[in-house]
């Protein structure tokens, strides 16, 4: 079998497993990034050499508390009221556990972006190692199913709308740079990229933001204006972040030695490689949504 029908199959595999488990159910969702997760942090501790089994355990039970906590609220609160014969309000403290969780993801993230700037740096402390695990990869995952529901329940369109930026960014930032890309982008880190390839993902990626907004989130003539403005903002954010998320995962593969975090997918590489992107992106889109639920 040759390379590109590897690619091809893999790559196909992986979007229809995403697709069904995104349109299926709240549940399927979960369990599915809860698999990656698990996938992720074993390929993240390949590349900066990190204890697996503590690491993926830390890494799942945060999550499954989290969201059990979070998306679950009701139900957890009457288990908790009949058990302890006492009355619990979840609501404030997710909102505030949000905030934290939200806050510390921020301080690593910029704590990532800085990395990128390190010419000497060719080992990783273990301290820093543990950060970019809770930071980098495991709350990220988190926000990527919060964000999936809104200011409200579950609404798969979300999720779907931003993969569908990602994709746009990633294609078309590939196509431009390779037909008319001659500045580099950041050279010691991914020579391959380019500042035409950049700018030329983030003009698609807002094209396709106002097409998801007009034919997929409001399908009808009249369509709303704000709905145009907020998905051509979480396009830029998607075409500058999820550049910045897979240059830090390049940064990663070339202190490790690596072509790819894993290979899992033939072709493609592992799922760090496939996600890298919306786990850098993912916070900050939740911190977009809370900045308009405030503001609205």
């Amino acid at each position: 079998m040759n390379e590109t029908l590897k690619r091809t199959i893999s790559g196909a595999v992986y979007i229809a497993l995403l697709l069904t488990s995104i349109l299926f159910s709240t549940e399927s969702f979960i369990i599915l990034f809860g698999i990656f997760l698990i996938i992720t942090i074993y390929e993240f501790c390949n590349l900066v050499s990190l204890n697996k089994v503590f690491s993926i355990v830390f890494g799942i039970l945060l999550y499954s508390t989290v969201l059990l906590i979070s998306h679950y609220n009701k139900e957890t609160t009457l288990f908790l009221n009949k058990t302890f014969n006492s009355e619990f309000d979840l609501t404030t403290n997710i909102q505030q556990l949000d905030l934290v969780l939200l806050a510390v993801t921020i301080v690593v993230s910029i704590k990532c972006i800085l990395f990128l700037f390190y010419d000497s740096v060719q080992k990783i402390s273990t301290s820093s190692k543990y950060l970019y695990l809770l930071g980098y990869i495991t709350l990220p995952f988190i926000f990527i199913v919060k964000i999936s529901f809104g200011t409200n329940d579950y609404n798969p369109k979300i999720i779907l709308g931003l993969f569908i930026l990602i994709w746009t960014n990633d294609t078309f930032a590939y196509l431009v740079g390779k037909s008319i890309g001659k500045h580099k982008l950041f050279e010691r880190v991914s020579p391959k990229k380019t500042i035409e390839g950049f700018l030329g993902g983030a003009v698609f990626a807002a094209f396709a933001g106002y097409l998801i907004s007009k034919l997929y989130i409001q399908p009808n003539p009249e369509f709303s204006s704000r709905s145009i403005l907020i998905w051509t903002i979480i396009a830029v954010i998607v075409s500058i972040f999820g550049t910045i998320g897979d240059l830090i995962e390049s940064k990663f593969k070339r202190i490790a030695g690596v072509k790819d975090s894993g290979s899992i997918m033939p072709g493609h590489g592992g799922i760090l490689d496939r996600l890298d992107s919306v786990i850098f992106v993912a916070p900050i889109i939740f911190l977009f949504y809370q900045i308009l639920y405030y503001v609205s």
